[in-house]
Formats: C-alpha cells, sequence, structure tokens
C-alpha cells in the first residue's frame, strides 16, 4: 500500500479514471450490439437510428482515450458497411 499522499491520491485518481472508462465502454459495446441486432432483424429505420447513436459513443469512446482515432474510424465504417448491405 502506499505511504505517500501523492502515490494515495493517484491510486484514487486511477480507481476512478477506470470506473469512468469502464461505463464507457459498456455504452459503446451496448450501442453497437443494438446497431448489430437490428441490422440482424432486418429493420432498416431502427437501424438506421440506432447507427448514429453507436457512431456518437465510439466518437465519445475515441475522444476519451479509450482507442486510438483510427480503430474508432475502422469500426465506423464496419458498422456503415452492414448498414448500407441491408
Amino acid at each position: 500500500m502506499a505511504n505517500i499522499k501523492s502515490a494515495k491520491k493517484r491510486i484514487l485518481v486511477t480507481d476512478k479514471k477506470t470506473e469512468e472508462n469502464k461505463s464507457v465502454n459498456s455504452a459503446m459495446k451496448t450501442a453497437i450490439k443494438k446497431f448489430l441486432a437490428a441490422v440482424e432483424a432486418g429493420n432498416k429505420e431502427e437501424a438506421t437510428a440506432l447507427y448514429s447513436a453507436a457512431v456518437s459513443a465510439i466518437d465519445g469512446a475515441a475522444s476519451e482515450g479509450l482507442f486510438h482515432k483510427n480503430r474508432a474510424a475502422n469500426k465506423k465504417s464496419n458498422l456503415a458497411k452492414k448498414l448500407a448491405a441491408m
């Protein structure tokens, strides 16, 4: 366990950021899963609405620094291909 005050603070800050990152990542994954479920069901209107929500969640996660912007672009591209293939 940390003895120095700054080390104790870093532990608290790291725990808080970890929880925030988990929340953002979970929300992104949920948005993608909902979009993919709509694509599987063949519901184009719902899929279009969920696509914009998924893209927004992906952009939010990338801006938080959870992954690189190119990975975000790759994820969005794959979702757009699935939407266009409907």
